[in-house]
């Protein structure tokens, strides 16, 4: 008999550093199994519920027989026409939806896919030194290579383009950005957005803007687009996602705008590994987008009046914290003499609250923690009142 034949992954991926959020998982798993009972503001999955009317647009073309076989592998002619009106009114941006627009399973895929279309073994990409996982993730899987960008709380946390070495500027081959940003909440105006397509230009690099949270903004002006600052769509692609803006996190459907060769570039990958995006999926979109007017202000409503309570717990015990003016999360520093982790396993320990270390965004988030706004306002204030009862007791011990 043949001895058993052991299949391994490949070297990429065995070399990945550890997944965060996979020992977040565990360490909940723990916790329950000892009996904790958890209130879980790691995950950033929305809590509030898709429209009815979403769902009856859904339900509708399921019914369709068209909905029934193998999707247009760009997206249906609907959805892309959804995304240009959208485009157009929210941004003021025209684009081409049968060259420069296309129907993604989610945001996330389709960000990785368009690493893994442009770049190979020995490319360059510039990261932020806080991101979203799968931006690296996705350079290291396909053998490139990472050179970070700063990105400081002192500088509000928006990327320090003047600091990209030279030389890293001229190899690179694509420049991530993230705004509004996941962690951070931080966000920029169009005045960054014009800075970042210049460098783009200068040093012939695609400029890919995820703005996964575009509509969770409040007061102010609406968040810009990068496209607003490339209207040829000289150098920019754009990701954009259903998940936030109409609770569709488990529906997985977004879609991507710009640049037309990466559009091309991503469309062949996407072709060469898959059937696209389900149809009658791209119709539920396709009307959340064009009702986005009555369907957005109510969560962002919600996620402020979160975000409000949460920030006025903490005031009342003492711990005064900046609003953040988008996302729906708070990013907070962990307390002094404790690292990300045994803050997290405190929390859980003692308290039943799961927050998500800030080393789960890489280095640059060391010594942060971000606190997930999916859950009731109730339930926020009290978590509030249990983080502050626990940061001043560690102060209190360390001094």
């Amino acid at each position: 008999m043949n001895a058993k034949t052991t299949f391994f992954p490949t070297t990429a991926l065995r070399h990945l550093p550890p997944y965060v959020f996979a020992e977040l998982d565990r360490l909940k798993n723990d916790a329950r199994a000892q009996g904790v009972r958890l209130v879980d503001l790691g995950i950033g999955s929305p809590d509030l519920p898709i429209s009815p009317a979403i769902i009856n647009a859904l339900t509708k073309a399921a019914r369709e027989k068209q909905s029934h076989g193998y999707p247009p592998f760009r997206g249906v002619a609907c959805y892309l026409d959804s995304i240009g009106r959208f485009m157009r009114s929210r941004f003021g941006v025209t684009i081409d939806p049968l060259h420069q627009a296309l129907a993604l399973s989610g945001a996330k895929e389709g960000l990785a896919q368009i690493v893994m279309a442009l770049c190979g073994p020995g490319d360059l990409a510039l990261i932020p030194e806080i991101y979203y996982p799968v931006y690296a993730r996705s350079v290291w899987l396909v053998g490139a290579e990472v050179s970070w960008v700063p990105m400081r709380a002192n500088n509000g946390f928006v990327l320090d383009l003047d600091a990209i070495p030279e030389q890293d500027a001229q190899a690179a081959r694509v420049l991530i950005i993230n705004y509004p940003n996941n962690p951070t909440g931080a966000r920029v105006e169009r005045e960054f957005y014009d800075r970042a397509v210049a460098f783009a230009r200068r040093h012939n690099v695609l400029l890919i803007s995820d703005v996964a949270y575009s509509e969770l903004c409040y007061g102010g002006e609406p968040a810009p687009s990068a496209l607003e600052a490339d209207p040829e769509c000289e150098t920019t692609i754009e990701f954009h996602s259903c998940s936030k803006t109409f609770n569709m996190a488990g529906l997985r459907i977004g879609f991507a705008v710009g640049n037309t060769d990466a559009i091309e570039a991503l469309a062949a990958y996407r072709t060469n590994v898959g059937y696209g995006t389900a149809t009658a999926l791209q119709h539920a979109a396709s009307y959340a987008l064009d009702h986005r007017t009555e369907l957005v202000p109510p969560t962002v409503r919600e996620y402020q009046y979160r975000r409000d309570t949460m920030i006025a717990s903490f005031a009342r015990a003492g711990w005064q914290i900046s609003a953040p003016t988008a996302s729906m999360y708070l990013w907070l520093p962990v307390p002094a003499g404790l690292d990300d982790w045994t803050w997290v396993k405190m929390l859980i320990r003692d308290e039943g609250l799961v927050v998500t270390p800030g080393i789960a965004f890489g280095d640059g988030g060391r010594g942060f923690f971000r606190i997930s706004l999916v859950r009731e306002a109730e339930t926020l204030s009290r978590a509030a009142e249990a983080i502050s009862r626990r940061t001043f007791a560690n102060a209190l011990l360390s001094n």
